[in-house]
């Protein structure tokens, strides 16, 4: 009880005067709320990628959705700051470049083939045709596309985006106007281009980002294992990224 009055009075403290002591007392209390997000993210990544780093990366989230916090809208803070934990902790690890240069590769030659066999095809190419375009049997196939997944974790903007070469690599400047018009483009051509995908990967995109399902649960609805979900989920945004390509969108 004594715990959740000294709690109350920090956020008064902060409120009432912007106290950095209160302000500080609040982080550390809900310090334990980025070490879950993180955990939740680093669930689905390989083992290069140091749990730590998450997590200092959600604390930066933390730290603006305390700034950001107000009482007023009826919210509480816990529903007010994952959101913002888990895109730091998805920013952070696009910028630690975790994803092998390998991987990029195998990611664009799908891509590049879902683009060729589209055009000529006038459809969705199959699983065989594009393990064929490739040179590939269907089980190499299939191992491609497990290599690709963990490319693909968080929201379905960055997801789109994992597989590019980091952004500060691009020269860009994060939160500029040019930058916001330009996530706003890309946002609609991406609500376009997913009502033209196949009905099986838009339905497993629907569940996974809109409904909140995961991979498994989806498997359960499909009546197909979990990791024939994680490659019909990959291909879809790799199909996204492919038509996204053919647009202009870099």
């Amino acid at each position: 009880m004594r715990r959740e009055l000294d709690l109350e009075d920090c956020w008064q403290r902060w409120f009432d005067r912007r106290d950095p002591i209160a302000r500080d007392r609040i982080i550390v209390h809900y310090s334990p709320l980025v070490k879950f997000v993180a955990g939740r993210v680093g669930a689905g990544l390989p083992n290069s990628v140091d749990p730590g780093d998450l997590v200092s990366a959600g604390v930066f989230g933390l730290i603006d959705a305390v700034e950001r916090f107000d009482p007023e809208r009826g919210v509480k803070f816990e529903t007010f700051a994952v959101p913002r934990i888990r895109g730091a902790v998805f920013d952070g690890l696009r910028s630690l470049d975790w994803v092998p240069r390998s991987v990029r590769s195998r990611a664009r030659e799908v891509e590049g083939a879902f683009q060729e066999l589209e055009g000529k095809l006038g459809r969705a190419p199959t699983d065989d045709e594009l393990s064929t375009h490739l040179k590939l049997t269907g089980p190499e196939f299939r191992k491609w596309l497990a290599s690709i997944a963990s490319t693909t974790v968080g929201p379905l903007d960055r997801a789109l985006v994992a597989g590019t070469e980091p952004r500060a690599l691009t020269g860009d400047v994060p939160d500029s106007p040019a930058m916001m018009v330009e996530e706003s483009e890309v946002r609609r051509l991406v609500r376009v281009e997913l009502r033209r995908l196949p009905e099986r990967e838009k339905l497993v995109l629907s569940l996974y980002y809109d409904e909140g399902l995961t991979l498994a649960e989806i498997g359960v609805v499909l009546g197909v294992t979990e990791s024939r979900v994680s490659q019909i989920h990959t291909k879809a945004v790799l199909h996204l990224r492919a038509r996204l390509a053919a647009t202009g969108v870099a």
